[in-house]
């Protein structure tokens, strides 16, 4: 079990924290309206996946 004998300095903290990044989300485009959406889920413009259209999918409570 590691024990440190000295207190970790904060610029050796933030150096290795720093390699923690955010990716941003891959989108592809709705082969339906075009408009880019998340794989694997409904349209958020047009409600389409998979050549079916689901009207509850549409413009969720979130999206402005």
């Amino acid at each position: 079990m590691a024990l440190p004998k000295y207190k970790t300095s904060r610029a050796n903290t933030h150096s290795r924290r720093a390699n923690w990044k955010a990716s941003a989300v891959q989108t592809a485009a709705c082969p339906n309206c075009g408009a880019p959406a998340l794989p694997h889920l409904a349209c958020p413009n047009c409600g389409s996946f998979r050549g079916r259209v689901y009207r509850s999918a549409i413009k969720s409570a979130h999206t402005k």
